[in-house]
């Protein structure tokens, strides 16, 4: 039986699995749900898985688009990742995901790597056991690359989030989620 690692969701280590520096994703500086503007905090500030979030705020189901993957000791499988909206394929979140393999079944680990479907509805459709722990949230000023993805103006702000999604009581996912900006 695998026990748990004590993990936190560090902005740095997950941002840093993608970028050489940080500053390449966007700059970021945490927040208080209070300090953001209330359509960001409905979609960022709970306790609850984003896929489902992001379909209840836009009123579409989302695609997942891996834009890159890497897999180390067989155990750590990352991704970066967008979520589109199923409607009009409009990018509504940029993600980054890293889950420990040890705490999810065979069959939610051949879902994952298949990459067609987002991490939170395999995990929803599987009935697993999860709970998801929001950490911080962010103020983010997309870099080149985000600003693109987003297909939004440069110094354009947005918002995300860290989290955790305990698997079966286990720490199996860290999270970093950034929505796409929203008209006031």
């Amino acid at each position: 039986m695998n026990t748990p690692d004590p993990v936190t969701p560090d902005l740095a280590t997950l941002v840093g699995l993608f970028y050489s520096n940080s500053a390449e994703l966007g700059q970021f500086e945490e927040v208080a749900p209070a300090a953001m503007p209330p359509h960001y905090r409905q979609m960022l500030a709970h306790q609850n898985h984003m896929t489902v979030t992001v379909e209840k705020f836009h009123g579409s189901s989302v695609d997942v688009e891996v834009l890159e993957s890497q897999l180390s000791d067989d155990r750590y499988y990352s991704r970066k990742i967008l979520l589109r909206r199923k409607t009009d394929h409009r990018v509504v979140q940029f993600g980054i995901v890293r889950l420990n393999f040890d705490f999810v079944s065979p069959q939610v680990r051949q879902q994952v790597e298949s990459r067609g479907t987002p991490l939170g509805r395999i995990l929803i459709d599987n009935n697993v056991l999860r709970e998801v722990r929001l950490f911080k949230l962010w103020k983010v000023t997309p870099g080149a690359e985000l600003a693109a993805l987003f297909q939004m103006s440069p110094g354009t702000v947005t918002y995300g989030r860290t989290a955790i999604i305990d698997c079966d009581h286990a720490p199996a996912v860290e999270l970093l989620e950034i929505v796409t900006p929203e008209p006031a």
